[in-house]
């Protein structure tokens, strides 16, 4: 089973938001001056493809074969990493690496995750860059990882501002996601995370604002009303729709913390959904499938990735195109929310692999 033979999808859209003020936000801050490259020929080849036409979601790139693409990897989401050789190429638009739905059908807004391009990348260069390039590969959004910033001034208000005007310069939306829990490691419900990373979200004027779930791992989260409560209200004039992400770790990572908490939420009105990270399961030992079918009611936004390896040697990577376990688990899953690529491109053809794998998850 390849991924176009599971199903053909209409996209839905997401409403664009209009930028809501913050108070303290400067317009004419600027970002820090970027730090020089040391590596000159990356460099020139990010400048050629920034000064070329942009592509339009789903549109044919003309790339030649590329020999085996070399892929970073990264453990436990550390930043740990090491070469991966996958044996894959990309080729002009009858590749047979390549989805072969009709692109009218190419409907499904595809969000690059910023370490996709290599987080020593986006600390160098800044995420606002990349995401020119995430733009010009026929990207939907762009998701701003807040680890990856280079300095504290970078989520200031000011900051953050400036990032999200010169995102939606580039024709695509911002995501923001950061590795603060919304429940800290007691399974209680951390407000001051939860207020400040809202407040960065809006400086940034985010469309979706990704929080790890966190809690406890024996206990899960605290699903009382009380608590309950006072997340519903935190959240419910935020403009970002608020998600939170499976991890890779227990506390935060399994299949019944996720369930318990959004069927306690079940019946009340609220804006909080999930987002499905199709490889974090292996690490947290669920089973991915299992996960799919409970909790895909609840998914707001995808993070798409497969993985190899086992234990602490295990990675993320590019799912194949006949890849049947994932190919299974998007059937599973809503298909018309935003789908993210979090896996490493090859960084000797960062602009190529980067239209390529657009194309081919917009189309699955």
């Amino acid at each position: 089973m390849n991924f176009g033979e599971i199903r053909s999808v209409t996209n839905h859209g997401y409403l664009d938001l209009a930028r809501r003020q913050r108070p303290g936000i400067n317009p004419d801050s600027k970002l820090p001056a970027r730090q020089p490259s040391d590596s000159t020929s990356r460099s020139a080849t990010l400048r050629e493809f920034q000064n070329s036409a942009p592509l339009a979601p789903g549109a044919l790139f003309d790339v030649t074969q590329t020999q085996h693409a070399s892929f970073l990897k990264f453990v436990l989401g550390t930043g740990s990493i090491g070469r991966l050789k996958a044996n894959s190429a990309v080729k002009h638009g009858n590749s047979e690496n390549l989805i072969k739905n009709d692109p009218a059908h190419a409907t499904v807004p595809v969000v690059i995750v910023a370490s996709a391009f290599g987080p020593e990348m986006i600390r160098r260069d800044g995420h606002a860059i990349w995401a020119e390039v995430a733009a010009k590969a026929g990207a939907a959004g762009f998701e701003v990882r807040r680890e990856l910033f280079s300095d504290e001034t970078q989520f200031q208000s000011a900051s953050l501002y400036e990032l999200g005007q010169r995102i939606r310069a580039a024709g695509i939306w911002p995501v923001y996601s950061t590795p603060a829990t919304l429940f800290d490691d007691t399974g209680a419900l951390d407000e001051n995370a939860m207020e400040q990373t809202l407040d960065e979200a809006a400086a940034l004027d985010a469309r979706i604002v990704k929080f790890q779930l966190g809690g406890s791992e024996s206990t899960g989260t605290a699903t009382d009303s009380a608590t309950l409560d006072r997340l519903i209200a935190g959240i419910r004039h935020s403009k970002a729709r608020v998600v939170v992400e499976n991890g890779q770790l227990k506390a935060g990572g399994t299949i019944d913390a996720f369930s318990a908490l959004f069927d306690t939420l079940e019946n009340r009105s609220h804006t909080l959904s999930m987002t499905f990270d199709t490889g974090n399961w292996q690490w947290a030992q669920q089973d991915p499938l299992e996960a799919a079918r409970r909790l895909a009611k609840y998914v707001g936004y995808v993070h798409c990735k497969a993985v190899q390896g086992e234990g602490a040697r295990r990675f993320a990577t590019a799912p194949a195109t006949n890849d049947a376990h994932f190919a299974a688990l998007l059937a599973y899953l809503p298909a018309d929310v935003p789908r993210g690529i979090e896996f490493p491109f090859d960084q000797d053809n960062l602009a190529a692999d980067a239209a390529r794998y657009v194309k081919q998850l917009a189309s699955t």
